[in-house]
């Protein structure tokens, strides 16, 4: 059975157009990778865990706040590696100023001995579904256009 994840795809309309949320894996593997290196916020479930739970959890601990709003079922995404991600959108306003991760710990640099904590999301930001396409990791960009299937509206 394949490992399954869960997540949100936060959204806004900034004028005309919807924009999404997304983060920044922190660490020093991905300090200096940005196209095709953005996420939803996601983690995977924990034994026994509500789907919707975990996805709410994730995205209290990448982003530093709980997310409110009305949820709806996005999908279920195969990733590259065989990872099963559930979504679900949500409407919601975030200030990305305010964004703050939890961490991990990293042998860095490696074989060194020397362990450092690291934020699991270096930043947030917010992009037009456009912008979102390039930025997005490439498992997840079905993801943005059931979006705007769901919300019926185009890029």
């Amino acid at each position: 059975m394949p490992v399954r994840s869960a997540g949100l795809l936060i959204h806004r309309l900034s004028e005309t157009r919807p924009e999404v949320l997304l983060v920044h894996p922190g660490g020093p593997f991905w300090a200096r990778k940005d196209e095709g290196a953005w996420s939803i916020p996601k983690g995977l479930i924990e034994a026994g865990e509500d789907e919707l739970s975990a996805a709410i959890r994730e995205a209290r601990e990448e982003l530093g706040v709980e997310i409110q709003g009305a949820f709806a079922p996005l999908g279920e995404y195969r990733q590259p590696g065989g990872k099963i991600v559930v979504v679900w959108s949500v409407e919601a306003e975030l200030d990305v100023a305010k964004v703050r991760s939890s961490e991990f710990q990293l042998e860095w640099p490696p074989r060194s001995g020397r362990f450092q904590n690291f934020p699991e999301v270096d930043r947030a930001e917010w992009f037009s579904t456009a912008e979102a396409e390039i930025k997005i990791l490439k498992g997840q960009v079905a993801m943005l256009a059931d979006l705007a299937k769901q919300l019926g509206r185009g890029r």
